[in-house]
């Protein structure tokens, strides 16, 4: 007998459907997109029919077959992977290996992080990928904590106004590298108020701590230019892509991406690549592939052009491979094989994906749990809809969660909890410094009254409008007068604003000795802290970093504690 299926166009109003599955009907996490996986318009994770097998061949020296593909049919990322990323003295013998075998060094306590990276640094794109695909969640977790370059973690923070505000992002400034931060970030709605609030977020990430660096994400001449004055201090938004057609969309190829990350350098600009698994299925030119096997690609591009670091992790693209089955676990495995490769990982969570918070924290967990160089690449530390980067995984409401998760799991995400006293205070600073920065230059003025208002402020919402006219003009002075980062500099001295002054030279001078550009490098109070000088030494359990002694301590103070001497106090 045939059974009879009910027309969901005219008949879906007289199903009855259950009081449960009306109620999971409601739950947040169904607002989400969900598709099939479509391999031949490269909409699969980390498993399509088309990613090619793993191969080498060498001659002469030189990688002549390379993932089935001759060269002589090598398009500029493979020429580019096969000459400058892949070691030729050792991939016949490194390829030789199971992907199997390799996936159980990433896991292996015993087997130490040079001796993968010795093994790593001859394998192709396929055969990274074949490895990846011999781990679960819990074993790329394994590997990353092992893997990851540096051996303490941090974290980086979107401080964005959707006003273009500068008073405002040297507020968050503050109070984000007050909060422990270790890099901040802008961006904005209108690029030309761009060295206005790049300003405002240099002189207020000096006003919470000592050291943290911030950029700027613009097109790249202007990220460049503010970076080579020294208004900001490293970049990361060069974006690299796994397939040639969406390079040459970009106007780009791996050599040129290269020789722009040799222009930052060369002025002691700390810079890393951005990729991310789905941007080119997002672009429309995946080819077949799957979004891992292309971002390896892209890590690989990144190892051959010597940039110190990738952001990776999805980025802006991050609801692409959320939407396919096992895409999670991709971004999770392209953050490992970057650091597997021996990169610095700047490990996503930066942009909003899903409207279930328990889906938003599960993203979290495998960067966060194990450790990243930087847990999330854009921490929204102001409200979501300040957030200029179409909004974070993460944000300023989720301070007090994030440190309790810490607190549970004794986990080190680079957060603290800190007084709102300290947290006011610090916030004033920063404004008041800003505000004789801008009287020092003959800039737009900045009112008591705003000072006031910002200070305490949550978000854009609550500012007083600025002259938005009048600060473009501003802005446009800033360039034309060719203030750089020591004007800015003298002006805090002059103002009487000696501390910020004295901070902001040290970072500069960082530009000469070029520490910022060894791997994983962030500046901290005592210097500059990398993979140089802090090396992961994770060699199972009771070794690497663990939170212990002081920064236990700090972790363990959260908002709202009981006082175990006086059960009538809360503890802050």
């Amino acid at each position: 007998m045939t059974a009879v299926v009910p027309n969901p166009v005219t008949e879906t109003a007289t199903v009855r459907h259950s009081l449960r599955t009306q109620a999971l009907e409601a739950r947040p996490v169904n607002l989400d997109g969900f598709v099939e996986e479509w391999p031949e318009v490269g909409m699969v994770a980390m498993d399509s029919p088309f990613d090619p097998q793993p191969s080498v061949r060498v001659e002469n020296g030189l990688i002549v077959e390379m993932d089935g593909t001759a060269r002589a049919d090598f398009d500029s990322i493979d020429q580019f992977i096969a000459d400058k990323a892949i070691d030729v003295e050792t991939t016949e013998q490194s390829m030789a290996i199971p992907a199997a075998e390799i996936a159980g060094m990433l896991v292996d306590p015993g087997v130490t992080r040079d001796e993968v990276l010795a093994v790593t640094k001859g394998l192709t794109p396929a055969k990274l990928l074949a490895v990846a695909k011999n781990l679960n969640i819990v074993e790329i977790m394994m590997g990353m904590q092992k893997m990851r370059a540096r051996r303490t973690p941090a974290n980086q923070a979107h401080c964005t106004s959707a006003r273009d505000n500068p008073l405002q992002v040297a507020c968050e400034a503050a109070e984000a590298t007050l909060r422990g931060f270790a890099e901040v970030e802008t961006t904005l709605g209108v690029v030309r108020y761009a060295p206005l609030v790049a300003m405002a977020q240099a002189i207020g990430s000096q006003a919470g701590a000592e050291g943290p660096q911030t950029q700027c994400a613009l097109e790249e001449a202007t990220e460049l230019d503010l970076g080579m004055r020294g208004i900001t201090g490293y970049a990361e938004t060069i974006s690299v892509y796994g397939t040639e057609p969406v390079f040459v969309d970009g106007d780009d190829t791996p050599w040129s991406k290269a020789f722009l990350a040799a222009a930052y350098a060369s002025r002691g600009i700390k810079m890393r690549f951005t990729s991310g698994t789905g941007s080119e299925v997002q672009m429309g030119n995946a080819q077949g592939k799957s979004m891992l096997y292309l971002e390896i690609r892209c890590i690989l591009v990144t190892k051959g052009a010597g940039v110190q670091g990738l952001q990776n992790g999805s980025i802006s693209c991050i609801g692409v491979p959320g939407a396919v089955p096992g895409g999670i676990r991709a971004v999770a495995a392209e953050n490992l094989i970057a650091s597997a490769v021996d990169l610095e990982c700047a490990s996503g969570n930066d942009q909003s994906f899903s409207h279930s918070p328990m889906r938003r924290t599960a993203r979290l967990m495998p960067q966060m749990m194990p450790g990243t160089d930087f847990v999330c690449s854009g921490y929204s530390a102001v409200p979501n809809y300040d957030n200029m980067f179409a909004g974070s995984n993460v944000d300023s409401d989720d301070f007090d969660d994030f440190n309790t998760i810490q607190r549970d799991l004794q986990i080190d995400g680079g957060l603290r909890h800190v007084k709102e006293s300290e947290i006011l205070a610090a916030r004033t600073r920063a404004a008041e410094a800003l505000q004789a920065v801008f009287r020092y230059l003959d800039l737009p003025p900045i009112t008591d009254n705003e000072i006031e208002t910002a200070v305490y402020a949550n978000g854009s919402q609550d500012l007083i409008p600025r002259d938005v006219l009048e600060d473009l003009k501003g802005a446009q002075q800033v360039m034309d007068r060719n203030v750089t980062g020591l004007d800015l500099v003298k002006a805090l001295e002059a103002s009487g604003f000696s501390d910020i002054a004295e901070r902001m030279l040290s970072s500069l001078r960082q530009r000469v000795s070029g520490d910022l550009l060894q791997t994983s490098a962030i500046l901290t109070k005592g210097g500059p802290l990398s993979a140089i000088n802090d090396a992961n030494d994770y060699a199972g359990p009771g070794t690497g970093y663990r939170p212990s002694g002081a920064r236990w301590e700090e972790m363990k103070r959260l908002r709202h504690v009981t006082s175990a001497s006086n059960p009538e106090a809360e503890v802050e």
